[in-house]
């Protein structure tokens, strides 16, 4: 039975969605096309699917309001990064043309109280 608290995990999705919109626009501001965001199927989730130059990069996001448990990356353990392969295989079957090039990138968000919100692109790290 699940016992979380309803304002705690209400706080977080919104900060997970706040996170990935400001990794949508930083990634956009790099030069990045985003092509998908929040793909689902029945086997998980993919946050951002983006296109850099002619690379396919599949994008996990983590967003965290401070390094109490350390920075939002090591979030990204190796279980979920196997499921985020997984998860980009059935993306690419579902479409059309020829995807030569593809990466799996982490988008770091740290949203500390009172100052900006630090970002982190990890380029090709799993």
């Amino acid at each position: 039975m699940w016992s979380g608290h309803p304002e705690r995990v209400a706080h977080n999705l919104a900060l997970g969605a706040h996170g990935e919109e400001l990794a949508a626009q930083y990634l956009r501001a790099a030069g990045m096309e985003i092509v998908a965001r929040n793909w689902r199927c029945r086997y998980g989730e993919l946050d951002l699917i983006a296109r850099d130059a002619e690379v396919t990069a599949f994008v996990e996001v983590k967003t965290r309001p401070g390094r109490k448990f350390g920075s939002p990356a090591e979030a990204v353990t190796f279980t979920k990064q196997q499921r985020i392969r997984r998860l980009a295989l059935l993306w690419l079957n579902e479409q059309q043309g020829a995807w030569r090039q593809i990466r799996f990138d982490v988008v770091s968000v740290l949203i500390e109280r009172e100052s900006e919100p630090v970002i982190e692109h990890l380029k090709a790290v799993f």
